[in-house]
């Protein structure tokens, strides 16, 4: 069976990294991006050639569209060099930040914050990396639980999250010309570094995601890494303009 190469923004570490490893043992080479973390993204790559499979690591930062151009480049020449390729098979946007903040608090270099990384950036990068996607190749978004409930604090993040979501069925009627399909993956609350890593170290804050939860308990990577590896492969290739939330089933 050919390898597929996925493309992951954000793959050093948290969702990023552990997409990237269950994706690599679910027969995918890998292509991730770090902003500022070469050594991380190095030791991710490493295991991911633990695995048995090809990565490499590439810097990115999501916020600067103008960046984009040079980037879609390299990975162009990354293709050719490792992979004796010209296109890959999945991307998944998942670089992203947590910004706290209530609506009244939130200042408008926050908002353009998480505009540049959460909208735009997602939207512009997809735009210039068509055409080294494959004809019947797979897109997958990131939003967020927060953007079916609400919870104080988090009205910027969650209104981009949103956006995304109405962003993802726009790309599956677009580009579904070519057989590519787009979805949208919404985790709750999960145990990572996201957002300060208040959802894992608060043990208060814990126990009421927990108590919220139909399954009795916060959500692990693994479970967000798994759902992706799903949602990515041959098997789901009927799945289109979804948004799946994978939550555990929060607030229900």
């Amino acid at each position: 069976m050919t390898r597929k190469i996925a493309l992951i923004t954000g793959g050093s570490r948290g969702l990023g990294k552990n997409a990237a490893l269950k994706l690599a043992k679910n027969n995918s080479d890998i292509i991730l991006t770090y902003r500022t973390q070469q050594q991380e993204a190095q030791a991710v790559v490493q295991e991911i050639e633990a695995l048995g499979a090809r990565a490499v690591a590439l810097p990115l930062d999501v916020a600067d569209s103008s960046s984009f151009a040079a980037f879609v480049a390299e990975v162009k020449n990354q293709l050719r060099t490792h992979w004796q390729r010209e296109s890959f098979d999945y991307l998944l946007n998942n670089a992203g930040i947590g910004i706290h903040a209530s609506f009244e608090e939130t200042s408008e270099e926050q908002f353009d914050q998480l505009v540049n990384i959460h909208f735009k950036g997602p939207f512009f990068l997809t735009q210039k990396l068509l055409p080294l996607l494959v004809n019947g190749g797979r897109i997958l978004n990131v939003s967020s639980g927060l953007a079916r409930f609400s919870l104080p604090g988090y009205s910027a993040y969650a209104a981009m999250k949103g956006a995304m979501e109405v962003l993802t069925r726009y790309q599956a009627k677009e580009l579904g010309a070519r057989g590519i399909a787009v979805n949208i993956i919404a985790p709750g609350a999960i145990e990572t570094d996201f957002g300060g890593g208040s959802v894992r170290d608060n043990a208060q804050l814990n126990a009421f995601v927990a108590s919220q939860t139909a399954l009795g308990r916060v959500g692990l990577p693994d479970d967000i890494g798994d759902a992706i590896a799903l949602i990515l492969s041959d098997e789901s290739g009927w799945i289109n303009a979804q948004r799946i939330e994978v939550s555990g089933g929060m607030f229900l």
